[in-house]
């Protein structure tokens, strides 16, 4: 791609979203920019607090089972308060629990703190994700998740870097810049954000979305399921990878340059591909996507030197790609416009879930069977879900159009975004 087409697709990228999508997006940026304690949080306890490693892995599952159990939280809350209040108290939630884990020293209260930060860190995605959907046409929401995710990865590829220098000069300055940061998201929020949620008229004439009729609805929880496999497979990154490289004799370092191919990949190619993924159709994206993630992750069982280690990251760092702003755009799809908190949280508890299940099964699988067979079943789970995606969406409902959506809010008494 040539220079001026690049700048070309970029600009048609970005163009002709709303201002309230600008905001939120940069709230998002400011949010990843500042996520560093996620980062060294490890270290922090075992080299900085002197616990041990096992210790530091309880810390990290209960962070993860916060997440968990606010995934279904934060999407009731969008739906019943709204967006922005949910935004608002999650993230303020978050500045407040990040700096007072940078200051207790009991190993129960630094665990209970991590478990609190988890559920506040993990309450706003369900609302960012819902408010999307609320202000940006449906034609343009692949587009708008796309560039969301876009500005996750290059927030935490620089929030990655800086926390290993933050880390040197001193941990608790970790913890108060982010509590910091994180508060500018939430003043952002205040300051700039009106409230996008869809107002009922009556309950007669739009029924009650609760986590039952998510649950009930088993299209979308196939989706969920799907979703989870998915995840599983991602989540090999951070868990299975750098453990088998470190087996087969690679050093830390060179774990970092192959997964630092993840980050480069999707800040530089993200937006182009945009353009090409933006109007296709989303089953076929999905079996895709869920393809090269399964066997990106399968070639690793073959995978006998650095350069080719950094290959398979790009297959599947290609996969990852193309999932993340269809799999989300497919669940507004699939979400009746006043239950979108709801479902989007329910969505969310896939991600959590595998983020969970992950680090055991590898762990696992590695210690019993070797990594090979990690790899190989990676491969078998894409192939899943792929064909779970084929059939699944075989008669996928028909996409919202603007001029649809906008008869559908005016009926509904949506409030001016």
């Amino acid at each position: 791609m040539s220079v001026a087409s690049l700048r070309r697709a970029t600009r048609e990228t970005v163009s002709g979203l709303p201002r309230e999508f600008w905001w939120l997006w940069t709230s998002t940026l400011v949010n990843r920019l500042g996520a560093f304690v996620a980062t060294f949080m490890a270290l922090y306890l075992t080299l900085d607090r002197g616990y041990s490693a096992s210790y530091a892995g309880l810390v990290a599952s209960l962070h993860g089972l916060g997440g968990v159990v606010s995934s279904l939280g934060g999407g009731v809350m969008a739906d019943r308060l709204g967006r922005r209040p949910t935004l608002l108290v999650a993230q303020s939630s978050t500045a407040v629990s990040v700096a007072v884990l940078g200051f207790v020293q009991n190993p129960v209260a630094i665990a209970a703190v991590a478990f609190a930060v988890g559920m506040a860190s993990n309450a706003s995605r369900p609302a960012v994700q819902a408010m999307m959907a609320d202000i940006v046409r449906p034609e343009d929401r692949v587009r708008a998740f796309s560039l969301n995710y876009w500005a996750i990865n290059l927030g935490f590829a620089v929030s990655s870097m800086a926390a290993g220098f933050i880390a040197e000069f001193s941990y608790l300055a970790g913890f108060l810049i982010e509590a910091g940061m994180t508060l500018v998201c939430a003043v952002v929020v205040f300051a700039k954000l009106p409230e996008s949620r869809p107002e009922r008229i009556t309950k007669e004439t739009v029924p009650e979305v609760g986590l039952g009729t998510v649950l009930r609805d088993g299209r979308f929880m196939s989706v969920v399921g799907l979703s989870f496999l998915v995840a599983l497979v991602f989540q090999q990154g951070s868990v299975g990878l750098p453990v088998a490289m470190g087996g087969a004799g690679f050093a830390p370092a060179e774990y970092g340059m192959a997964i630092a191919a993840n980050g480069v990949l999707i800040v530089a190619l993200q937006i182009p591909l945009t353009r090409l993924i933006e109007h296709r159709d989303p089953r076929r994206l999905l079996v895709v996507s869920s393809l090269l993630a399964g066997y990106g992750f399968g070639l690793t069982a073959f995978a006998g030197s650095l350069g080719v280690f950094v290959l398979t990251v790009c297959v599947w760092t290609l996969g990852e790609m193309i999932n993340a702003p269809t799999q989300t755009g497919l669940v507004v799809r699939l979400s009746p416009v006043h239950g979108r908190g709801r479902y989007q949280g329910v969505y969310t508890l896939s991600w959590s879930a595998a983020a969970l299940v992950a680090p055991l099964m590898s762990g696992l699988v590695i210690d019993r069977l070797g990594a090979k067979w990690l790899w190989g079943l990676c491969a078998a789970v894409g192939t899943g879900a792929a064909v779970g995606f084929g059939v699944l969406m075989r008669r996928l409902p028909a996409e919202e159009t603007a001029q649809g959506a906008s008869v559908e809010a005016a009926e509904a008494g949506v409030g001016a975004v």
